[in-house]
């Protein structure tokens, strides 16, 4: 079952929130916690706590598991723009754009959890054959 959760109108730019929320796509859930925890950004603390209202949601509202969960989607869009403007030299103004966001982020139950993908043990190279330099002639051999 998909259970979705929606946070709106976050003072942030769309831009900084989806490099955060592209690391957790496709995670599990305990997985994605703990890259969010660890990442110092501040869109990494917003999609967190986002996350955590699906896992709530998810296990109130509709008896599922925590640790079963996966997040399928991640998207961020862009909210309105708040228009301001910065005085500037000479009686000019620059404008500024305030950009908002919606997080929106589904998980579900019905995606496998993947395994871990297992690093195979490297064998050894075998050692190469010390070739034989050419060997030189003496001064003595030739002159001879």
């Amino acid at each position: 079952m998909e259970v979705r959760s929606i946070t709106r109108f976050v003072r942030i730019s769309p831009l900084k929130v989806r490099d955060v929320v592209r690391e957790i796509r496709g995670l599990p859930v305990s997985q994605a916690l703990d890259i969010l925890n660890f990442t110092p950004k501040k869109a990494a603390f917003l999609v967190n706590k986002t996350l955590r209202s699906a896992i709530a949601n998810a296990e109130n509202n509709h008896s599922l598991a925590a640790d079963r969960l996966v997040v399928k989607e991640a998207q961020v869009g862009e909210g309105p723009r708040l228009s301001r403007f910065k005085p500037a030299a000479r009686g000019s103004a620059h404008p500024i754009q305030r950009r908002c966001c919606h997080i929106r982020l589904v998980v579900t139950d019905e995606i496998e959890i993947p395994e871990p993908r297992k690093r195979k043990a490297k064998a050894a190279k075998p050692a190469k054959a010390a070739t034989p330099a050419p060997a030189t002639p003496s001064t003595a051999d030739t002159n001879a």
